[in-house]
């Protein structure tokens, strides 16, 4: 079975503060678990790219290009107080060299027209800019995920369906993920139940934070330096589990 699972969310040391998969380490494991492809998917930034396409190509393992953009909750233009402050997220991978230029082209107007918090980008430039892309649907906080989250089933379905319609068959995916948290549990069925009723297909994933299981508690310091938090405080920002790390097929 080894080799047979692809990683296609996975964040490296270039989502500042918020991944500590260390390339150079990543690849090493990869190649001990015989994977032939990984996937770069950092958040709103493409700035590991070429460090990671070198890596892979040193052993031997094929690059997957992509990123995980912040979706503006209404246009990326829009930059007002709490009604723009939070941002869902979404997965996007290159398939050819159009993608490639696309992706280069959203993730540099995130920043220059579309930053606030975050570099964010929205609906209508994907849809402008999807040639060449693949899209998954993203963690817990994709917006399908967040629509699952409270209860909004049919708004869910319709974004499900409108990303659907914008990448077209075999370029869109709903994400399933899980690290042993019960709204993942929740928020699944829903996902396989808009998959049976719109032909949407699913696709699992790991959302890679860091390479070994031991690296939950490096990894939990750089969150409380994210955050600006101490580690023996009880409200903050944490992972509620260790299991954002680099599984085996076996283990996925």
């Amino acid at each position: 079975m080894s080799g047979q699972f692809v990683h296609l969310h996975l964040h490296t040391e270039y989502s500042l503060l918020d991944g500590f998969s260390r390339i150079s380490k990543l690849f090493e494991k990869a190649k001990a678990l015989n994977m032939d492809s990984v996937a770069i998917t950092d958040h709103g930034v493409m700035f590991g790219v070429v460090d990671f396409y070198k890596e892979a190509k040193k052993h031997g393992i094929k690059p997957i290009i992509g990123c995980e953009v912040y979706m503006a909750p209404r246009s990326m233009k829009d930059k007002d107080g709490r009604a723009d402050r939070d941002q869902g997220h979404l997965v996007l991978l290159v398939e050819n060299e159009t993608g490639y230029k696309n992706l280069i082209h959203m993730v540099s107007l995130g920043f220059m027209e579309g930053f606030y918090y975050k570099p964010r980008i929205d609906y209508d430039l994907l849809e402008k800019h999807s040639e060449g892309l693949i899209c998954l649907s993203a963690c817990l906080a994709g917006d399908i995920q967040q629509h699952l989250i409270h209860d909004n089933y049919e708004a869910a379905k319709a974004l499900a369906l409108k990303l659907y319609n914008i990448f077209g068959p075999d370029r869109f995916y709903l994400e399933l993920q899980d690290h042993g948290i019960e709204l993942q549990k929740k928020v699944n069925l829903q996902l396989v139940r808009i998959s049976k009723e719109t032909g949407i297909p699913l696709v699992a994933s790991n959302d890679v934070h860091y390479v070994d299981k031991d690296d939950h508690d490096i990894h939990d310091i750089l969150l409380c330096i994210q955050t600006g938090k101490l580690l023996d405080e009880v409200d903050r920002m944490r992972f509620p589990t260790r299991e954002f790390y680099l599984k085996s097929s076996e283990e996925m």
